[in-house]
């Protein structure tokens, strides 16, 4: 391989991982990159995951079209480790359409597994029976950690994963285009799940039951609507990238929900960490040169699980009404709580992270003080600053804060790093010294113009600090 040829291969592409447990801001970095960029593709997740990007005062709610659709000219790419609900993503395309956006650019990977009507009846039973077996644990007759619900937005997400595991009866994009495998494939799908939901089936309820031919008909009529999106897309990439052009990678969810290094079993059903963009894409990590880590000033959540900084009283509403934390998918309140940094590093280091964003920096701007988790402390007394990617394991530690100075004064209006207040460039450098890389995006509102740039970042990773 001749030198030329190497530097085209390597470290030509950048992706932006959330580090926290989901809803950090990304969207709104990708769609400030996109523009930079010739593609921006998906590797993860789904229908539940939700992006929000607010352009001119315009917000929009994007679901499975990545970010980079409201780019001028960059392609919108969903890769094959994304779980596509065909009738979610056409409706999403046809919103967007309405509102002037140009999707002739979405493309669509015809490896990507489909999410099938019977997944979402699928979520929603395992759902209400894991609560039911959580309740009945916490009344001492069942197991002493009952795993209670996990929280899904009830989408089919994970029945589709699983049954990419199973693979016989899994569908993909490309079975769409084939009516005689999507057939073959239905029937032994329906067949399986008419009688798992004959066994799920409680309180005397008549159980879900799925038609195979029904399903065949409606999906071969979603495809065609999708026909000319759907491409090989590992192929797509590699030519872009060996052509030299700049391809941007949008995590969905974030690393603390990733299902092997996050909060298990409290997490998605996707590898959600930059470690996903491999398989998700078919790209590998070496051309991957820039990760960005997004980092939320304090703290969410959505759906079940351990946080250990969670806040429960008004000061946590207070957060919540101001960071306007209800989610973009379902609009349920998220729960609300501190900076987390033993996550946040242990987050950026799974992830590989090269830069880190701090979003909604403003929500916090108004208060006198703030507490930042900086080690847990565990059952035994003793105190660690590494994480715990284990749901039941975290759900026993406490968090031990050290308490900062508020920022000084309002930092909505500030367009340039040397002008923020003194106790909000503190505030920043704490993150950096803690993730051990520079803050070099700081958004101060929701909008596309209250963002700064500090090409160096804060400065505390210069002065020889790395947590």
């Amino acid at each position: 391989m001749g030198e030329g040829e190497q530097a085209n291969r390597a470290g030509t592409a950048s992706a932006v991982v959330g580090l926290q447990w989901g809803d950090e801001g990304k969207g709104k970095l990708v769609d400030l990159l996109a523009p930079e960029h010739d593609a921006v593709v998906r590797y993860n997740g789904g229908a539940n995951a939700g992006h929000t990007v607010v352009v001119g005062g315009e917000k929009y709610a994007l679901h499975l079209v990545p970010s980079g659709i409201l780019a001028p000219n960059a392609l919108a790419v969903i890769g094959n480790g994304v779980v596509v609900d065909p009738e979610r993503l056409l409706e999403e395309l046809d919103g967007l359409s309405a509102r002037g956006v140009d999707v002739s650019r979405l493309v669509v990977s015809d490896r990507a597994h489909v999410v099938v009507d019977y997944h979402k009846a699928e979520d929603e039973l395992r759902e209400t029976l894991l609560g039911r077996a959580a309740e009945h644990g916490q009344q001492g007759a069942g197991p002493k950690k009952a795993v209670s619900a996990i929280g899904t937005t009830k989408r089919g997400i994970g029945p589709a994963y699983a049954d990419k595991v199973t693979r016989a009866h899994a569908v993909r994009i490309g079975d769409l285009l084939r009516p005689d495998v999507l057939a073959a494939k239905l029937e032994l799908a329906c067949e399986l799940k008419n009688a798992l939901f004959r066994t799920l089936a409680a309180d005397g309820a008549p159980p879900v039951k799925f038609d195979a031919q029904e399903l065949t008909g409606q999906l071969v009529a979603l495809g065609e609507r999708l026909r000319p999106m759907i491409k090989d897309t590992t192929y797509l990439l590699h030519d872009l990238l060996g052509a030299g052009k700049r391809v941007l990678f949008e995590g969905a969810n974030a690393t603390m929900l990733d299902v092997d290094h996050g909060t298990f079993p409290y997490v998605t059903s996707s590898n959600s960490s930059a470690l996903g963009i491999g398989t998700g894409t078919g790209v590998p990590p070496q051309r991957i040169g820039r990760i960005i880590g997004v980092v939320k000033a304090y703290s969410t959540r959505v759906g079940g699980g351990p946080m250990p900084t969670e806040l429960h009283d008004e000061l946590g509403e207070k957060i919540r009404q101001r960071g306007r934390e209800f989610g973009t998918t379902t609009g349920r309140p998220r729960r609300v709580g501190w900076l987390d940094l033993v996550a946040v590093k242990y987050a950026a280091m799974v992830s590989g992270v090269t830069e880190v964003c701090v979003t909604l920096l403003d929500v916090l701007d108004d208060l006198d003080e703030l507490m930042v988790c900086t080690t847990y402390r565990l059952a035994d007394g003793t105190e660690t600053d590494r994480f715990l990617p284990d749901g039941f394991d975290l759900a026993e530690a406490t968090p031990v804060y050290e308490t900062v100075g508020g920022f000084g004064g309002t930092v909505g209006d500030v367009r340039d790093g040397d002008e923020l207040p003194a106790g909000a460039r503190a505030y920043l450098g704490l993150i950096e010294r803690a993730v051990g890389v520079p803050v070099r995006t700081v958004s101060v509102g929701p909008d596309r113009e209250q963002t700064i740039f500090m090409a160096s970042g804060v400065g505390a990773t210069r002065a020889g600090v790395t947590g």
